[in-house]
């Protein structure tokens, strides 16, 4: 059976991983195909190792890593630095890594933030099934400027 892992973070304000695998249990016709793997570590960028070790570990096919950084210049480096090692990550083991993160800066409104946060979590869970087993769901939608946590911006 395959495996998909999700990764999040002590960190965060929202359990988006909590969101993501919910969705992922939700999927008609996919959740018999795989078996979901999580774990949670403590900071945003730990989050590269995590999904690398589980990528190597449990043979996962494809990693939700879920962060929010907070507001300060200094958690919004951090988030940068977080980046830069999902994306060596996906590189070192050739497997997609899809990077979910909420900005705290995206809205003042704290209801706001946790619609942002639930609806990217729930979007990208789905964005993992399509990439893994019906790529073309992706490939119809390419070019629609269809955003995970806010409106669309349409098409060009």
């Amino acid at each position: 059976m395959d495996k998909i892992a999700i990764v999040d973070t002590m960190f965060a304000r929202f359990d988006m991983g909590a969101v993501a695998e919910n969705e992922l249990k939700r999927q008609p016709g996919f959740g018999n195909r795989f078996e979901i793997v999580r774990t949670t570590v403590p900071g945003i960028k730990d989050l590269a190792v995590a999904c690398k070790r589980l990528i190597e570990r449990e043979n996962c096919l494809l990693v939700l890593a879920f962060g929010m950084p907070g507001r300060a210049d200094l958690d919004q480096l951090s988030a940068h630095e977080a980046s830069l090692g999902i994306v060596a990550a996906q590189l070192l083991t050739n497997t997609p890594i899809l990077q979910v993160f909420v900005h705290e800066s995206e809205s003042d409104d704290q209801e706001e933030l946790r619609t942002i946060a639930r609806e990217r979590s729930a979007k990208h869970a789905i964005n993992a099934c399509w990439m893994l087993y019906e790529p073309e769901q992706l490939k119809q939608r390419a070019g629609k400027g269809i955003r995970q946590g806010s409106a669309d911006a349409g098409s060009l």
